[in-house]
């Protein structure tokens, strides 16, 4: 007798992976807690999170929206001023320091910068760059407009029952005298590098850990019953400030990400851990969710993350919903790109 003798088929490789298709492989997730139909979930995160708020809103789940669009605004165009991205218009959220930022700024913790950044007689907030795609027309409009960004994200904390956040950078640039941090390095999409102002950082996994655990405390201050799941993007980075190759900085960021993200969804009951960074980036599933690009997955390979998400919850629980069309905006992954910033940097190559 020995410890692996009357395990599942799934703790053994040659059972659960060698001996199937691809197709086939189950029970990647076993997921903590239900979701239904009137659960409110927020998304947040980079740009991959930004599939997991559709997927949901295709299957007829209450995928949460505190900051509407206009009611004259057309579809192209909600999602041109990104609106219907994330469930409010933060734009990327692309580290776990970023998002105890906006905790911060959402629960009177922090004062909101009065930093902004203006260019040819338009106006850029440094916090959101490409929110409006030629900026503001002045400093007043941009002010109201992050505001209201804030104010919308605070209400998704107040009103989720579910806050779903996927974890995407690990580098970062930040206010050297102002200590506040930029989702873009401040010259890309919008702005003027300064270097003595603008400093780089690549974060390490205690910082990281510590920064998300803080976050989701804030959080849970103010909603007590508030319940998390993590991700990490598959999507490798568009380019890397380190001295390292991009693949393997890429490599290093996302296995720091991953390894915070489980160690803090295994020790709390209130965290989940989704693997779809595995899903897409495992060997076993040999780059075929990928574009010719090799960096953005395509839509068969979103289409098969989520179903898994779906899958797991509905074997769990018994609590299934269709996908289905509800508009076309929603109707399926492939309807639109995701909003990428970071994919601005290719532009500096």
């Amino acid at each position: 007798m020995n410890p692996y003798e009357n395990l599942p088929d799934k703790a053994f490789w040659k059972k659960s992976v060698s001996s199937k298709s691809m197709f086939d492989i189950s029970e990647l997730w076993d997921p903590k807690f239900p979701l239904n139909a009137n659960s409110k979930v927020s998304t947040f995160g980079s740009c991959f999170a930004q599939h997991i708020g559709n997927a949901l809103k295709s299957r007829g789940y209450n995928w949460l929206i505190t900051e509407n669009p206009p009611v004259s605004l057309s579809l192209a165009n909600r999602r041109k001023f990104n609106y219907d991205v994330f469930s409010a218009r933060t734009g990327n959220i692309y580290t776990t320091s970023l998002l105890k930022q906006w905790t911060e700024w959402a629960f009177n913790r922090k004062d909101i910068p009065s930093e902004i950044w203006e260019e040819d007689g338009r106006y850029y907030d440094p916090f959101r760059p490409v929110i409006e795609p030629i900026g503001f027309k002045n400093s007043e409009e941009l002010r109201l407009s992050r505001k209201d960004a804030i104010e919308a994200f605070r209400q998704c904390i107040k009103k989720s029952d579910f806050f779903v956040f996927t974890l995407g950078l690990t580098e970062s640039w930040k206010n050297a005298r102002n200590g506040y941090e930029y989702p873009m390095c401040p010259g890309t999409a919008a702005g003027v590098y300064q270097e003595n102002e603008h400093v780089f950082e690549n974060q390490h996994f205690e910082k990281i850990r510590k920064n998300l655990i803080a976050a989701i405390e804030l959080m849970r201050q103010e909603n007590p019953k508030l319940r998390f799941i993590l991700t990490v993007s598959p999507v490798p980075l568009t380019a890397t400030k380190t001295d390292k190759n991009v693949l393997v900085a890429t490599m290093e960021s996302k296995s720091v990400l991953r390894a915070v993200a489980g160690q803090v969804s295994n020790n709390r009951d209130y965290i989940d851990y989704f693997p779809s960074y595995e899903i897409i980036n495992s060997p076993v599933f040999k780059g075929a969710f990928f574009e010719p690009n090799q960096r953005n997955v395509n839509p068969a390979g979103v289409d098969f993350v989520m179903d898994h998400f779906f899958k797991c919850l509905s074997d769990k629980y018994g609590a299934s919903l269709n996908k289905k069309t509800l508009s076309n905006e929603f109707s399926s992954s492939s309807v639109f790109d995701a909003v990428c910033e970071e994919e601005l940097l290719d532009a500096f190559r």
